[in-house]
């Protein structure tokens, strides 16, 4: 009697215990639990402690409403130009609705991941290839936008659909790079024509502007020499008529000037003016006497005589009155309008 009645204890002490455990539920914080009476959706447990009752109440597995984020498998899709391309995507979703999570669809994760590849199939479709590569935030856009209106009877909310790798046939990554590859190649060579034309432009404006101020600084020079020059002939001219010099002595000036006619090497003969032969008789009437002379010069009372002057020429005046006539002496020839001179280039030249 004892031992059956301490057993009767421990099984009521146990059934006691089960019916404890069985009526207080615990729910963790984001989760959610829904109950089922005689087989009847019931009721949704919320976070923390509930009640139950015991072997009439069911509870069911528990919901997480957290944000999740599911990875699919690389699917193949055709394009709009008929090329297959494998494009990975991620799923974020979250549970907003436990009752219809759980009773509206058998499996929310795996309905969603066919729903996102027939969606995908449907977008990419109507764009070729290109427009699949650069167009991603559409096609992210559209895919949100169908699956979150298909998935909302199901108590889910499709928060963001990303694309996470295109990847296009091998001979289409080879053409694509050796596109991308001729397109580098191509603005290189731009670039480099660009550089050597502005080098070219730079460098002929240097030496446009480099002319210029070359030809201006010449123009200066000359028209510097030019006043120069002029500057000197007009000093010498006035100094020459107001001075009146002697004719004899201008002819004598012209003769020595004449040698610099045939300074230089590559010259053969050289051309005397036809002035000569009366620059000659000037000299000679000056120093000689003889001749012709040039009408003289009315006479001031004031001025010596011919013979005062010749007792008072000096030295100097005898010299160069002896130079005049060694040069009218040597150049006496057969013409008085052209003398030979011997040719540098050998002998046998003509003239």
């Amino acid at each position: 009697m004892e031992i059956a009645g301490l057993v009767a204890g421990i099984v009521a002490a146990l059934i006691v215990i089960i019916t404890v455990l069985r009526t207080v539920r615990i729910v963790p914080q984001a989760r959610a639990a829904n109950v089922e009476r005689l087989g009847r959706y019931q009721r949704t447990l919320t976070p923390g402690l509930n009640f139950v009752i015991p072997y009439i109440d069911r509870v069911r597995p528990l919901i997480d409403l957290r944000e999740q984020v599911v990875s699919f498998r690389p699917q193949p899709v055709i394009t709009e130009d008929n090329l297959v391309v494998n494009i990975d995507t991620v799923l974020y979703f979250q549970v907003t609705d436990p009752r219809a999570a759980s009773y509206e669809i058998a499996n929310y994760i795996q309905a969603v991941e066919q729903l996102t590849v027939t969606t995908l199939r449907n977008v990419v479709g109507g764009l070729d290839l290109e427009k699949t590569l650069t167009s991603r935030d559409q096609i992210n856009s559209l895919l949100r936008g169908v699956l979150d209106e298909a998935t909302g009877k199901w108590g889910l909310r499709v928060n963001r659909v990303e694309i996470k790798a295109i990847d296009p046939p091998a001979t289409i990554k080879e053409a694509m790079e050796k596109q991308m590859r001729a397109e580098r190649d191509k603005r290189a060579a731009i670039l480099t024509a660009e550089g050597q034309r502005q080098a070219k432009i730079l460098t002929a404006e240097g030496e446009k502007q480099s002319a210029i101020l070359t030809a201006e600084g010449e123009r200066q020079a000359a028209i510097l020499r030019a006043e120069g020059q002029a500057k000197a002939i007009e000093n010498v001219f006035q100094a020459v008529h107001e001075n009146e010099a002697d004719p004899g002595v201008l002819a004598y000036q012209y003769l020595q000037t004449l040698p610099k006619i045939a300074e230089s090497q590559g010259n053969t003969f050289w051309v005397i003016p036809g002035e000569v032969t009366s620059a000659l008789q000037t000299i000679t009437s000056a120093f000689t006497g003889t001749g012709e002379l040039a009408p003289a010069k009315p006479r001031r009372t004031d001025e010596p005589s011919a013979a005062g002057r010749d007792e008072e020429d000096t030295p100097r005046e005898i010299e160069s009155r002896r130079a005049g006539q060694a040069a009218f002496d040597a150049s006496a020839g057969p013409s008085p309008a052209t003398a030979e001179r011997p040719s540098t280039d050998g002998p046998g030249r003509d003239v």
